[in-house]
């Protein structure tokens, strides 16, 4: 049986349409999220690249918005990692996993690398804070089983030309894992919307795969 993840970066406007999908087809999913780019209104702007208005969700939207989904740590405001202090780094990560277990009462065990930017002294400030894996903007597949958990690369983009290639892949391979990741405001026309939602449909109606929570892949690994 296939085991399928997904995790989406930055809590922005376009996750509403996106969970919508999510719930409509049974599909789990893990949302990495910055608290201090949350605020009692939402944050943002034009975005000349992706054509359209891109806005962090306020502070009032998140349990709502994410109920019944997985949260992980995306760090405190979204720095480069190896271009700060490692003691701010340290803040960066401890603080924002205290605020995102607060604010959802959920144990936050999943942590994505700002820009995928990373060493190891900054993987090993993640280690300590007490997350189970961290995701780089690395692709690999099969994505597991991983050397380091905190070096943690994905299949691929959900934009990715072979994304059915490589969920192919995946199926084949041992440890039968497949994991793909992204932002939503991604998605900018009603047809990559519908092509999206058409993806999400095929892997729930696929009777040899199954959707799986990002932390429950390494509470296996650690039985």
């Amino acid at each position: 049986m296939l085991k399928v993840v997904q995790c989406w970066d930055d809590g922005v406007n376009d996750d509403i349409r996106l969970i919508e999908i999510l719930r409509k087809h049974g599909a789990k999913a893990s949302f990495n999220l910055n608290p201090a780019t949350h605020g009692e209104l939402r944050q943002g702007a034009y975005s000349e690249r992706w054509e359209k208005r891109i806005e962090r969700l306020a502070r009032h939207e998140l349990n709502d918005v994410y109920a019944g989904f997985t949260i992980a740590n995306h760090s405190m405001t979204h720095p480069w990692p190896t271009q700060i202090s490692l003691a701010d780094w340290r803040t960066e990560v401890v603080d924002a996993r205290k605020i995102l277990q607060d604010w959802f009462q959920q144990e936050i065990l999943g942590f994505v690398y700002p820009y995928g930017d990373c060493d190891a002294a900054t993987a090993e400030v993640v280690r300590e804070a007490g997350h189970l894996y961290a995701r780089t903007t690395k692709n690999a597949t099969p994505c597991m089983p991983v050397a380091d958990p905190m070096m943690l690369h994905a299949d691929c983009h959900f934009h990715n030309e072979r994304f059915w290639d490589l969920y192919a892949q995946a199926k084949a391979s041992e440890a039968g894992v497949f994991y793909f990741w992204g932002h939503s405001f991604e998605l900018c026309t009603e047809g990559e919307w519908a092509d999206f939602d058409a993806k999400i449909a095929r892997i729930s109606a696929d009777a040899e795969a199954q959707w799986v929570e990002l932390p429950d892949l390494f509470a296996c690994e650690s039985c």
